[in-house]
């Protein structure tokens, strides 16, 4: 009782109810709180929090625009192959024209010209040139006063439709040649003038040709008509012959037939040595 009563005791022993009562609720309280956590954990694997749902759906979105992005490049490379394989098969066959091609942009340089253009016109390569770089002093053949430079310059500010002439010109290195021109408007799908494509034949050949030909006509007519003079000379010869009496009237008349048929063979042989010359002259 003694001990009981002493104060030190009675503390001691209210300090062990009172740390013992703590660990009791300590205890209880860990195990309240464990339950707490195992039943939170089985909900949070059945249920799966709400915040969890725009993670996946971005996620996913993510994953869509990566393949929308494939797709699009993978059809933009098909789209450029396709565009590569139409322009090699364009300039291969403009390099297999005999016609001259060149195409002029909107600021009036030549972008792009064939082999046939290149031979026509003299210059190694036209692209980047002018209108009056390249035609300089070329004039129309229906109107000597009109150059063909201006006029093309002209069709391509208007941004005309069609133009069509012809024209001598002078090749850098002084060959004289007629060509035949045409510009026509280049457009896009939407109707906007890309420039326009200029198509040259030269035609210096064929108009020889023609002036030889109109020469050879009026060559034939004129050796038709010496034909029908000679002939009728000597047939008058040959009828005052036939009625004549005098021996020496008969010998003069002999003599004017013979100099006429004379004078017929040099025609026609003239004519067919010019006519000779000509042919061999065309065939070069």
């Amino acid at each position: 009782m003694r001990l009981l009563s002493n104060p030190m005791v009675a503390r001691m022993l209210l300090a062990l109810f009172v740390s013992g009562f703590a660990c009791l609720a300590a205890i209880v309280l860990v195990c309240v709180l464990r339950r707490k956590l195992t039943s939170d954990e089985a909900l949070e694997d059945t249920h799966p929090d709400a915040e969890q749902f725009p993670l996946h759906t971005f996620q996913a979105v993510i994953q869509d625009l990566k393949l929308q992005k494939h797709e699009l490049l993978s059809a933009q490379q098909a789209e450029r192959r396709r565009a590569k394989t139409a322009e090699n098969i364009s300039a291969a066959v403009l390099s297999h024209l005999a016609s001259g091609v060149m195409f002029f942009s909107q600021n009036g340089l030549v972008r792009q010209a064939n082999g046939a253009a290149k031979n026509i016109l003299g210059f190694a390569s036209p692209v980047g040139m002018s209108a009056d770089e390249i035609f300089r002093d070329a004039v129309s053949v229906s109107d000597p006063r009109s150059k063909l430079s201006e006029v093309v310059r002209s069709s391509l500010q208007q941004q005309l439709p069609e133009l069509r002439l012809r024209a001598h010109y002078v090749t850098p290195v002084g060959a004289r040649r007629i060509l035949e021109f045409s510009l026509t408007a280049v457009r896009s799908a939407s109707q906007e003038v890309l420039g326009a494509a200029c198509l040259i034949n030269d035609q210096t050949e064929a108009e020889l040709m023609q002036k030889q030909q109109q020469l050879r006509g009026e060559m034939s007519a004129e050796m038709a008509l010496a034909l029908r003079t000679s002939l009728a000379t000597i047939s008058g010869y040959a009828q005052q012959l036939s009625t004549g009496r005098d021996l020496a009237q008969t010998q003069q008349l002999a003599s004017d037939i013979i100099s006429e048929a004379a004078h017929l063979n040099d025609t026609i042989g003239g004519f067919l040595v010019g006519k000779k010359a000509a042919t061999s002259s065309a065939g070069a």
